[in-house]
């Protein structure tokens, strides 16, 4: 018998996969995302109404996936899996083995590589060649369970945030599409992460988007990248205004913002304060 699965997300990544289950055939037995008027000015920010209306599917609106009412619903529906993606608050124990198999989630890294937060931001400033999406059965650690299957992203030195993002989402669906039926017939194969090879990246702040004299090019030129859209951008400070820098070069010998070893010119901008 095929499993009951329900699905957690306020996010349009965890979206993006609720649409590729029903589009090859799937069905959710439950939706949960946050109530309307809770983190409105999160990034990427959706609303399950339309497409629980569509498919017919209970939506239950929580104030944290931790509520009671959540370890209620799920035993009510009898869920046997429980998709959490695009959700900062971490689930505690009690929810994790609520649904008869527990929780699945997604991380935007080749786990245990990146562990944390901000891995899209990250993964540019830090130069990485690839990174990826992880899908993996959560644990009470953070990114720290089994893994179920990844999928590599290749970066080059014109990523931004923006179409990684994008590439991201892309490889959320591609999972999905991937393992859903295995996931259903209860027949995947979990691999523990390789705990030497494990790193944790901090969170990141709209204040650590500014641009200082004392970097260089290629930090200018990663951190515009890293923090483009959907980020809030990255600055520089000019006497009381503001330059927000939404894309930018750099050039070796003259410029706009001086930089350590050459200039960093501005291509979509704005000037805040005017």
């Amino acid at each position: 018998m095929k499993k009951k699965v329900a699905f957690a997300t306020c996010v349009q990544l965890g979206l993006s996969c609720i649409e590729e289950i029903y589009r090859i055939g799937g069905n959710l037995d439950l939706l949960i995302t946050l109530k309307d008027e809770k983190a409105k000015d999160k990034s990427g920010r959706i609303y399950l109404d339309d497409i629980a209306t569509q498919h017919q599917v209970p939506l239950l609106k929580i104030d944290n996936i931790n509520d009671q009412e959540v370890l209620n619903t799920l035993k009510e529906h009898q869920i046997d899996w429980l998709f959490i993606i695009g959700w900062s608050q971490i689930a505690r124990k009690e929810v994790l083995e609520a649904p008869t198999y527990g929780c699945i989630g997604m991380h935007p890294t080749l786990l245990p590589i990146g562990r944390g937060r901000a891995a899209i931001p990250w993964a540019i400033i830090k130069g990485l060649e690839k990174t990826g999406v992880t899908m993996f059965k959560l644990d009470e650690g953070v990114d720290t369970g089994e893994i179920i299957g990844q999928g590599v992203i290749i970066l080059d030195k014109n990523t931004t945030a923006t179409k990684l993002y994008q590439k991201v989402n892309a490889m959320h669906i591609t999972l999905i599409s991937k393992y859903w039926n295995d996931i259903i017939n209860n027949n995947i194969t979990l691999m523990k992460q390789n705990e030497d090879d494990a790193t944790e990246w901090p969170g990141r702040k709209p204040e650590d988007g500014e641009i200082l004299s004392s970097m260089t090019m290629d930090e200018a030129d990663k951190l515009v990248r890293a923090v483009t859209h959907p980020y809030p951008g990255a600055f520089f400070k000019v006497n009381d205004k503001t330059m927000r820098i939404w894309s930018a070069t750099t050039y070796k010998d003259e410029g706009e913002i001086k930089l350590r070893d050459g200039y960093l010119v501005p291509i979509d901008y704005e000037i805040e304060g005017e």
